[in-house]
Parts: C-alpha cells; sequence; structure tokens
C-alpha cells in the first residue's frame, strides 16, 4: 500500500508541475499578444499625434513597460519625470579631467562606463542628462541578445530623446564596435539625443557613424542577466528585441578623476 501512495503522489507531483508550465505557457502567450497589439497601437498613435500627451501623461510605450513585471526580481522604481531641454549645460569639471565613469544602476544590477573623453559633447550631454536625473526610472526598451541593448528613451519605445539633439562625433572611418563599447543611437546625421546602445559583441557590421561614448568596464553579469529576460518582436521590426520584464534604470552616477 505505501508502494501505491507513494505512485499517486509521485502523480500528482507530475501533474501539478505540468500544470505550472502549462499556465507559464499560457501567460507568456497572454503578454506576447499584449506586445503586439501594443506595437499596432504605437505606430498608429505615434504616426497621427505627438509623443507625449497634451495632459502630461507618460508617454504610452513607457506605460506599457510599468505595466509589466519587473525583471531579475527587482522592484520597479519611481516613475521617470519626463523632462525637456533646449540644450546641454557645460560641465565645468570635465575640462582638463583625466578620467570620467559612470555608473549605470538598473533593475539587473550596475554598468560601469568608462566614458571617453575624445569625444567632449557626447560626453558632456550624457553627464548633464545623469546629473539631472533624466534617466532615472527609465525603461530599457531593447534587448537584442548577441548584438546590442538600448535605453535613455522616455518615451520607451526608440523615438523620444532630451529634446534637443547633439553634434555628430563619429569614430574613424576604419572603427569597428567591439562588445562592451557604449555608443549613441541616432536616426541619420544630426539626430544624437540621450539614446545609448551598448554592444553585446564586436559589431563590424554597423558603419560608425554613432557617437561613442565609452566602454563598460564592469557589469558583464548585469548584461548577460538582461538578455535571459523574455523578448517579443518589437513594434515596426522583425526583431525579438521587446522585453517582457522591465529592466529599469535607476540611477546613473558619475565619478570624475584628475579636473
Amino acid at each position: 500500500m505505501s508502494d501505491r501512495r507513494q505512485q499517486r503522489k509521485e502523480l500528482r507531483a507530475a501533474k501539478k508541475e505540468a500544470e505550472k508550465k502549462k499556465e507559464a505557457r499560457r501567460e507568456l502567450g497572454r503578454r506576447l499578444l499584449t506586445a503586439f497589439g501594443f506595437g499596432a497601437l504605437v505606430v498608429g498613435f505615434f504616426a497621427l499625434t505627438a509623443i507625449f500627451d497634451g495632459d502630461g501623461a507618460l508617454p504610452s510605450g513607457y506605460e506599457l513597460f510599468r505595466s509589466q513585471p519587473t525583471a531579475c526580481g527587482a522592484e520597479a522604481p519611481p516613475e521617470e519625470n519626463v523632462v525637456q531641454f533646449e540644450a546641454p549645460e557645460d560641465q565645468a569639471d570635465l575640462e582638463g579631467a583625466s578620467e570620467v565613469v559612470a555608473t549605470i544602476e538598473t533593475s539587473c544590477g550596475p554598468i560601469v562606463i568608462d566614458l571617453n573623453l575624445d569625444y567632449p559633447e557626447t560626453v558632456n550631454s550624457f553627464v548633464f542628462l545623469a546629473r539631472e536625473g533624466f534617466y532615472d526610472g527609465q525603461a530599457i526598451h531593447r534587448i537584442l541578445e548577441g548584438f546590442d541593448i538600448q535605453g535613455g528613451d522616455p518615451s520607451a519605445d526608440g523615438t523620444g530623446g532630451p529634446g534637443y539633439t547633439i553634434s555628430d562625433e563619429y569614430p574613424p572611418e576604419n572603427y569597428e564596435y567591439e562588445e562592451g563599447d557604449v555608443f549613441m543611437a541616432n536616426r541619420g546625421r544630426g539626430t544624437t539625443g540621450s539614446q545609448f546602445r551598448i554592444a553585446l559583441r564586436e559589431l563590424a557590421i554597423l558603419n560608425p557613424s554613432f557617437n561613442l561614448l565609452g566602454h563598460v568596464i564592469s557589469g558583464q553579469e548585469t548584461l548577460e542577466r538582461m538578455t535571459e529576460i523574455d523578448t517579443a518582436l518589437s513594434p515596426g521590426t522583425r526583431e525579438s528585441s521587446l522585453p517582457l520584464e522591465t529592466v529599469y534604470i535607476e540611477s546613473v552616477t558619475i565619478e570624475v578623476t584628475g579636473s
């Protein structure tokens, strides 16, 4: 009798585990449908209206990320404060600096970046926005496994920025973006704003037409955790890069040496 009871116990446990997996697949399916439906709405919305609602509401793309679970078992930080600027202010302590390091605290851990002072306007703008708290509470809106991670957009859909653009500070023509390079996103010449990308491998496929910001010197484990997050097709693309759990930028701190 004890053997039979044990068998029934194991059978019940197996059924329960199978139900859990089945429910997990159902939940993923529901979230995928939500992401696809939202993508269609975003495309239509931005084709007809401005990025931000007139009453000061948070951008729709960001609201989607707020509705999702927070990645890596973390808690969601306070909502972003959507602010726009006419131009970045000069950061006096960057003049004569020998090293500038940015630490991006995220839901999945810290990412430490050595900022490249050979690209002064790019570094100045990033430092200005970081100190203004522009990035705090924003969502990492794009995670493309084996390619790159993108954030820095208050609208969280690849269309937003800080209200201004900065000069093109491209690397040399023969430059190839390396794993760990951090460079600014753009939509062509003269469109660089606040969005940044982190290369997850060598990206020789890209033309060197993106302002170089710096290089990751610590935080590989954080990037690996991010790439383990399930993704869906990003609206208007064929790439599975829309994270189904939200990675937040909690804060960005700047450390300047030698100024």
